[in-house]
């Protein structure tokens, strides 16, 4: 499909991503669409702070514009001034075009009326109400009624709608040597010995009702590191420092926690040298997914859209009837979803993909990126 009408003259895009870190690791391949489709552009990235902090890790962004929308779930209340301010920014860099990504519970008319207050006239997004005039390129949004796209296809979708397409549909994001370095010096001071091989256990999420129980995490880990001589390498942010130290609490194996001592690319330099990440469904997983390196997903049952996307893994829940509540608390105060995976399922979905990864390092295969549900 050729770049649809007026696109072909693009040399000023602006990328509207609002919500969050792992949101934005899953719209690079979206992103490389525009650059590939685009190569002269000159690509912007609106986002928030969380966002804003995975974008010096993408080749494929120019600059990056953070602002924390008043409008996006979770985010404290502003002045209206503040929204005329972001609308006079956006205005003194003559975009030619804005691409307005949102999931589908999410509507993009807000960032479309900002967009269009500020001049850019070209103007794409899915939406499933006539939005007028507030875009320029309106894709009907067909989420839930006719299904629910994987997050990655679904900003794939909105971009090749106007003809903006990719060859490689991969998740991306860039290591930088100062972190690769950092984290280098760092494994050693923390009890990790060069060459010595681990396991990365991330057991916080920002939602509460994507978090696997603290506790079954520490059973888990401790009989992976036994099982295969892997050491447990506990991260989270310092808010998150209690649900490791219940984790750890629970093992009887040697770990080491670097929680709240990594930025994101020392994180990120991290996850790149690990056997495996086992994780709740967070940003984690889709940065492990960026840089090649296996999970196991706890995922619980909130949503469907995001599990990992092209790496090795398998996804554990355990079904209920309140399935996609999209809620951050469990509604029904059960966790079922979540609570009734076993620590055995863990520690036998680590095992499989350890096996995997030595099974492919020695045969030179294409890893399995199956999801088995417990």
């Amino acid at each position: 499909m050729p770049l649809a009408e007026g696109w072909r003259d693009v040399r000023r895009v602006l990328a509207v991503r609002l919500d969050n870190l792992g949101d934005v690791v899953m719209t690079t391949p979206a992103l490389g669409a525009v650059r590939e489709s685009l190569p002269e552009a000159h690509i912007a990235l609106l986002c928030s702070s969380s966002g804003g902090a995975v974008a010096r890790h993408l080749s494929d962004i120019d600059e990056t514009i953070v602002y924390d929308a008043p409008w996006v779930k979770g985010r404290a209340p502003r002045a209206v001034d503040d929204d005329l301010e972001m609308v006079e920014r956006l205005a003194r860099r003559d975009f030619d075009a804005a691409v307005i990504f949102t999931v589908y519970t999410q509507s993009a008319l807000p960032a479309a009326m900002l967009c269009r207050l500020a001049g850019i006239p070209l103007r794409l997004a899915h939406s499933r109400e006539n939005p007028y005039d507030l875009l320029t390129h309106w894709v009907p949004d067909p989420e839930p009624g006719q299904g629910i796209r994987h997050e990655v296809q679904r900003q794939l979708a909105l971009v090749g709608s106007v003809g903006l397409r990719t060859r490689d549909d991969r998740l991306r994001f860039n290591c930088e040597e100062a972190d690769r370095a950092a984290v280098q010096a760092l494994l050693p001071r923390a009890g990790i010995a060069p060459g010595e091989r681990f396991i990365v256990v991330h057991p916080g999420a920002t939602a509460a009702s994507r978090r696997y129980p603290a506790q079954r995490f520490g059973v888990a880990a401790d009989a992976i590191a036994r099982d295969s001589g892997c050491t447990v390498l506990f991260t989270g942010g310092r808010d998150e420092e209690p649900l490791v130290q219940e984790a750890q609490a629970a093992m009887r194996q040697r770990s080491v926690s670097l929680a709240g001592r990594l930025s994101l690319g020392e994180f990120a330099a991290v996850l790149e040298r690990a056997q495996l990440l086992v994780s709740n469904n967070s940003g984690p997983v889709h940065l492990a997914a960026a840089l090649g390196t296996p999970v196991v997903d706890l995922y619980a049952l909130t949503n469907p859209q995001h599990t990992p996307w092209r790496v090795a893994h398998r996804v554990l829940n355990h079904d209920v009837p309140c399935r996609n509540c999209l809620k951050s608390v469990c509604p029904q105060g059960h966790h079922d979803c979540l609570s009734k995976v076993e620590p055995r399922a863990v520690v036998a979905a680590a095992a499989e993909l350890l096996a995997e990864r030595r099974e492919t390092h020695a045969a030179g295969r294409s890893p399995s990126t199956e999801a088995v549900y417990a």
